[in-house]
């Protein structure tokens, strides 16, 4: 018979030793793969930006959409003679445009907000003063015979962005005399809609002029720069502009229920001459002017919200794997799948709720629901009140520091990466004593291997 002998543990598996390496490949994983909820939720945000984008449209196509005032633009034709191969005369009639020397602007917009369903479209209503100044018409610069020029067709060009807003008679002063600004013209290459006007010049008088116009139109109003000196003052009464544009104001002044702003605008960086004959110039390229913005864009903050998705995902699960390690508990991977559609379910909450209440009280709502519900589901996982509020504060913190870096977007690149470095540096303290490989649970077995050799049996008995 055999000597009673200790005999020594089982040497652990590989599964034993790198379980925990195991479980956080395996929450890696699920992380991946609460990317794809995640990209859904984005999609239902592009698809409620592009609805809101169809009733702007709806709305401006019944209204007026945004308006580009260019002009005016003198346009003088004139007779080009030539000889053909066999030496007989020949006439064409060309085309001059000559941009005035003067245009002062002054401009009063009405802005309103019309709501259609759940979503609110900017338009306004404008009345518009332009006063200016040709100077003597250049025809030696652009090298016509004043006796080639057709004089009794001298017209005035007027371009605007969409003739349906136009709201009263366009009432033209020219050199003292009235009349209007009435006959449409359509795609002439400058511009694609506009007015023009019969006008009576000659080569060496300068003409003074003035056009009072009542403009309505959606979201823009820019003015392209036609003259050498073009001046523009614009007031209106709202508060939240955008300037737009290939110049910005020289100065303006924004309150807490309007604006008010000034352009002047030299000829030295426009992209066309002041004067030229036989073509036309794409004067759109030095338009500027305002944009009617809302100030709060529910869609847009909801996106750069969704944009954080795997960074709440990330910490989370992260967190509950610390609580998983540190409170010895297991934590099933359904759970974590579970906590992920719960974080995923926030997004779909704010996009809704948002589109009702506006972004910052969706918010509010919204992370206060998920925040309890996965605040109680750690409390019934680990059993623990002290570990489950320790993680809805933890959470809450991080709803909190999302909404700040959303809240500043001109701050956001240097919030957003002092604050990871934090969190990072929390999780790296706390998690320095971690006997990540298992050593000390199978010290045991070590201490066998080294310390209590088997003993061979000395022998036999009756």
């Amino acid at each position: 018979m055999y000597n009673n002998q200790t005999e020594p543990e089982t040497p652990p598996t590989f599964g034993e030793r790198n379980r925990i390496l195991i479980k956080g490949l395996l929450v890696g994983f699920l992380i991946l793969l609460m990317l794809v909820p995640g990209i859904l939720v984005s999609d239902l945000v592009k698809e409620r930006q592009q609805r809101q984008a169809d009733v702007v449209q709806e709305v401006s196509s019944k209204w007026a959409g945004p308006q580009t005032i260019s002009g005016p633009i003198l346009m003088l034709p004139y007779k080009e003679y030539g000889k053909t191969t066999d030496g007989k005369m020949t006439e064409a009639i060309k085309m001059a445009y000559i941009l005035p020397d003067e245009v002062h602007i002054d401009g009063d917009m009405q802005a309103k907000e019309k709501k259609r369903s759940l979503y609110s479209v900017m338009l306004y209503q404008s009345g518009l003063k332009l006063s200016g100044r040709f100077g003597t018409l250049p025809l030696a610069a652009l090298q016509i015979a004043p006796e080639s020029v057709m004089w009794q067709d001298a017209r005035l060009l007027m371009g605007i962005g969409d003739v349906r807003g136009i709201s009263d008679q366009v009432q033209l002063e020219w050199n003292g005399n009235k009349q209007l600004l009435d006959e449409r013209i359509t795609d002439h290459g400058m511009f694609a809609e506009g007015f023009s006007a019969p006008v009576t010049v000659n080569a060496q008088t300068p003409i003074a002029f003035s056009i009072n116009l009542s403009l309505r139109g959606s979201g823009n109003l820019y003015f392209t720069p036609t003259a050498k000196t073009t001046d523009v003052t614009i007031s209106a009464n709202w508060n939240a502009p955008a300037f737009d544009g290939h110049y910005l104001p020289s100065d303006s002044e924004i309150t807490g229920k309007s604006f008010k702003a000034h352009w002047k605008v030299l000829p030295y960086a426009r992209p066309y001459p002041q004067y030229w004959k036989n073509g036309v110039q794409n004067l759109s390229s030095g338009s500027f002017g305002v944009r009617l913005i809302q100030p709060v864009d529910g869609y847009a903050k909801t996106n750069r919200s969704v944009k954080y998705a795997i960074l709440f995902i990330a910490l989370t699960f992260t967190f509950f794997f610390f609580l998983e390690i540190l409170q010895k508990r297991q934590v099933h991977p359904l759970q974590y799948i579970l906590v992920g559609i719960a974080l995923t379910i926030f997004y779909a909450l704010l996009l809704s709720i948002s589109e009702y209440t506006g972004f910052n009280i969706a918010y509010l709502i919204a992370s206060t629901a998920t925040i309890s519900l996965i605040g109680m589901y750690a409390w019934s996982m680990f059993k623990s009140g002290k570990t489950a509020i320790g993680f809805t504060f933890a959470l809450s913190a991080l709803y909190g520091y999302i909404f700040i870096l959303i809240q500043s977007e001109d701050y956001a690149l240097l919030f957003g990466s002092i604050g990871l470095f934090v969190i990072i540096a929390i999780i790296m303290y706390y998690s320095r004593k971690i006997d990540w490989y298992g050593i000390t649970r199978h010290s045991s077995y070590d201490s066998a291997l080294t310390q209590s050799p088997i003993q061979q049996p000395t022998g036999l008995t009756n």
